[in-house]
């Protein structure tokens, strides 16, 4: 894996639906979800993260250290009895400051299953834990400093080292983050660095009701068993904007690399061209615009980066909008602050 990435980005993706329908609504006959209050479409981002996880799945084929965690007929609680299984030979280590080493290093009276070395102190997390645990509160001729530090090496260490394990090998968990702390092999909860926001119609959008004919019979014995056979809903035309952000700080804690970030943006661009279907219409990624910064914390609020970019309609508001052609994208480069480089990626 390359190394973790060391900057803050923002960035806006547009993408549209023509006779289609982006995201239905479980709750409302699965017709597309809409806010009520001003007419504009909704498309939520569980719904995208679904089609970043299965143009990963299908590019790297759910291959380490590209795993997807929440693929489609998985069993969450089967990765995180893997995770823990994986742990066997492993160890979990505690840095011991320099004023610590030598008594550390010299101190002869460590239970099974932890030790000194590397300027460090370990635990093997193959051993019974609770009993070396024990046995550590209970060592002698040691200062309490170094017991505090001994101490340390059994704060939530078995998950700590499985939550590791998990963003290590799944894709979707260094990404956006899991909660695993289900079930009866825990692997804690990750923050993920990358997040999204819901999406949002330029325009309020028209939801349509299809009603379809069906001209076979089901079964033999009733031939004239004809008539309605299903219903379709969807949006003749939408233009969607959504925002995301990605955290340096957070991708340390992940390990979410350069490598991962390209293949995000790469799902970005192509998750909609591998996620055909009847009820989904046409749907195609229109731009992506990127703000990169500087500094892994950033030289700019994001909803300042958002502002610089405006999407416009060409023909006013009297007609329907029916094409990305109706549109006019502006992005205003001139008013970009420092330490910020602003780019469009497709």
């Amino acid at each position: 894996m390359n190394k973790t990435i060391k900057n803050r980005y923002e960035f806006i993706l547009l993408f549209d639906v023509k006779n289609g329908n982006p995201n239905g609504d479980p709750d409302g006959g699965n017709m597309p979800r809409i806010d009520p209050e001003t007419g504009h479409g909704i498309t939520t981002d569980v719904c995208l993260k679904r089609k970043i996880r299965n143009y990963v799945d299908l590019v790297k084929k759910n291959d380490s250290p590209y795993e997807i965690h929440v693929r489609e007929g998985a069993f969450l609680s089967e990765h995180h009895r893997r995770a823990h299984t994986a742990l066997t030979d492993e160890k979990l280590f505690v840095h011991v400051p320099s004023d610590l080493l030598d008594e550390l290093a010299n101190y002869q009276g460590y239970p099974e299953g932890v030790g000194f070395e590397n300027e460090g102190i370990y635990l093997k997390l193959s051993g019974d834990i609770d009993k070396a645990k024990k046995a550590v509160v209970k060592l002698k001729d040691i200062s309490d400093a170094s017991m505090a530090k001994l101490k340390e090496l059994f704060v939530d260490s078995k998950e700590m080292v499985a939550k590791k394990w998990m963003c290590k090998n799944f894709f979707d968990v260094r990404t956006f983050g899991a909660v695993m702390s289900t079930g009866d092999k825990t692997c804690g909860q990750v923050r993920g660095p990358v997040q999204l926001g819901f999406a949002r119609s330029i325009d309020p959008i028209v939801g349509l009701d299809i009603a379809m004919f069906r001209t076979a019979a089901v079964t033999v014995d009733k031939p004239d068993d004809k008539g309605l056979g299903a219903r379709k809903a969807i949006v003749p035309y939408g233009l969607y904007r959504v925002h995301g952000f990605i955290s340096a700080p957070f991708a340390k804690q992940t390990g979410f690399s350069e490598e991962d970030l390209n293949l995000f943006w790469n799902a970005l661009q192509n998750m909609f061209d591998h996620d055909r279907s009847a009820a989904r219409g046409e749907m195609a990624a229109r731009k992506l615009i990127v703000f990169k910064h500087e500094s892994e914390l950033g030289s700019a609020p994001a909803h300042k980066l958002f502002d610089l970019v405006s999407v416009t309609r060409v023909n006013g508001n009297n007609d329907p909008a029916r094409a990305f052609s109706d549109y006019t994208v502006s992005i205003d480069n001139t008013n970009v602050p420092k330490g910020v480089t602003l780019e469009e990626k497709f």
